[in-house]
């Protein structure tokens, strides 16, 4: 059965996408950490980030990077955190969440508040930065 991210993939499911190439896909998290935070994802459908061959693993993490730098040129913060715990969804997903303080990444914490419009328009500003890079 196709999880949500692969239906997301498929654009059965709409999304904000952030960055996209053959193999990957980013956009941005529909319950928000923090304005910005983005969900990498392969498009071959996997559950466990270390099931994902060496190959797809390194290209995963290489696009996270990409994707990572180009939320910074946009979001103001003091770094930009990565995470893998997301069981919710069984498909590889690596979060990328701006913060100011570490505490800021825990995922219990409040979501922020963000209207579709400001969503599309933090998305478009995203794809944007990461084409430019």
């Amino acid at each position: 059965m196709a999880t949500i991210f692969t239906k997301i993939i498929s654009g059965e499911i709409p999304c904000h996408k952030v960055a996209e190439t053959e193999n990957y896909l980013a956009f941005l998290d529909i319950r928000p950490l923090a304005k910005g935070h983005t969900l990498c994802i392969p498009k071959k459908e996997n559950d466990f980030i270390f099931d994902l061959a060496d190959d797809d693993l390194t290209g995963l993490i290489l696009f996270a990077k990409k994707v990572a730098k180009a939320i910074n040129n946009e979001v103001t913060s003091k770094r930009i955190g990565l995470t893998v715990i997301g069981t919710e969804v069984p498909h590889t997903h690596i979060h990328l969440v701006p913060f100011h303080q570490e505490s800021q990444m825990c995922f219990a914490s409040p979501r922020v508040e963000m209207t579709h419009e400001e969503m599309a328009e933090l998305a478009a500003k995203l794809q944007a930065a990461f084409n430019a890079l």
